[in-house]
């Protein structure tokens, strides 16, 4: 018979006051070492591997994705009330009714037909800091490189790209520590991006593409469509997805690689290690180090039952450490031999992101090209990171120097 969790004498992630990531990812991974489960200020978490992975995979755990702003404390109605069933909250028939129609448009292929237009902006950025030798990587490469690629994948023309960044960065302060306070920018920017997406979904209805928003009008099973309003918000969920994780994504493997000169020159000398790269980094160091379940119903699992409305925080972050996983998790290693387990930055289940085909170009060809124009990366000053409550997690001031003229 299971345990309930209530009455198990579990260890409790302490709160520590100014810690910095590292510290409270040092501290989960040497949790993790003696307790799989271990409670924390809104329930448990689950720090193996295992126990992640098996907590991700139940269909039983619903994201809890859509209540994040209820556990912040915000009771703003309005707010509340703006939000809509999304593809990124969405469970049960109505996520696999969403999945399913839209999963064939972000295929590796659709990601590929990008891949010169990555290489392209990223040469662009590069352009402007090349003859300096010296950069704020997170001003001038970092933030402006995932809105164009965004704005090409969806149609959007480039004289629109700069409202595409400014409405980015609004919708995604809801992952903010301060979001309590920005609710009405968060709804002003939502409803000015679902005007415009409206407007762009006419036009492909009218005038079809070659671009993921036309993909998306045209994805059709047995007679199902997605509504104006479902292809909207979409549009919203592919901003949210794949704006802040690549920026952040980006600045994090740039720490990593200004840290390991020795990584950088081997990829710099074989651009081929790019696919291994990115898989590498994420897993060392990923922009999301975990999420949030909440039980659906009541649920046994490992021996222990955990009722109805049970919060469960999955610690990718340490499962990407998990020594029975991966060897030598500690060392950063851009050569390292698949384990034959995915590293989990991804996610897993149904909730697998569904832009990782997407992520994965993007950070190759980013990668690749600066490797080749900025060599001798290093650190110019202090890394300034974001505060660790925020949801995608990276470098907020990241100064580098390289050999200029490349």
């Amino acid at each position: 018979m299971a345990t309930p969790a209530a009455d198990l004498e579990l260890p409790s992630i302490p709160i520590i006051a100014d810690a910095n990531r590292d510290e409270r990812q040092a501290l989960l991974r040497t949790m993790a070492k003696e307790n799989w489960l271990v409670r924390n200020e809104i329930g448990y978490s689950v720090l193996t591997y295992e126990a992640v992975m098996g907590i991700l995979r139940d269909k039983r755990w619903h994201s809890a994705t859509g209540l994040i702003s209820q556990l912040r404390g915000i009771t703003d109605e309005e707010f509340l009330s703006n939000r809509r069933v999304s593809i990124l909250s969405a469970e049960g028939e109505v996520h696999v009714r969403l999945r399913r129609l839209v999963a064939p448009a972000f295929s590796p292929r659709s990601a590929d037909r990008l891949r010169p237009f990555m290489r392209e902006t990223v040469n662009g950025l590069v352009d402007a800091i090349a003859p300096l030798g010296r950069a704020e990587v997170v001003k001038d490469i970092c933030e402006p490189y995932p809105i164009p690629i965004i704005c090409e994948l969806l149609g959007a023309p480039k004289e629109d790209w700069q409202s595409f960044s400014v409405w980015a960065t609004d919708v995604l302060r809801v992952f903010s520590d301060t979001v309590a306070e920005e609710t009405k920018i968060i709804v002003k920017a939502r409803d000015e991006l679902n005007e415009y997406s409206r407007g762009l979904i006419e036009q492909r209805r009218s005038v079809p593409r070659d671009d993921l928003l036309t993909d998306l009008i045209k994805s059709e099973e047995a007679g199902d469509k997605l509504t104006t309003e479902e292809l909207e918000t979409m549009v919203e969920a592919i901003i949210v997805g794949g704006t802040d994780t690549t920026r952040n994504q980006l600045g994090l493997a740039l720490v990593l690689f200004a840290q390991h000169p020795d990584q950088w020159q081997k990829l710099r000398n074989d651009p081929s290690l790019a696919p291994r790269a990115v898989e590498e980094v994420m897993r060392y160091s990923g922009a999301v180090g975990g999420t949030i379940r909440i039980a659906s119903e009541d649920i046994e699992y490992n021996g222990v039952f955990f009722p109805k409305g049970t919060f469960m925080s999955t610690s990718m972050s340490s499962g990407n450490f998990d020594e029975s996983i991966f060897s030598t998790p500690e060392t950063f290693d851009i050569m390292r031999e698949p384990s034959g387990h995915p590293h989990m930055s991804f996610g897993a289940g149904i909730h697998y992101c569904l832009g990782a085909a997407l992520a994965r170009a993007e950070l190759q060809e980013s990668f690749n090209v600066l490797a080749e124009r900025l060599p001798s990366l290093a650190l110019a000053g202090e890394v300034v990171f974001k505060p660790t409550g925020v949801g995608i997690f990276g470098p907020s001031q990241l100064p580098i120097t390289f050999d200029a003229g490349h």
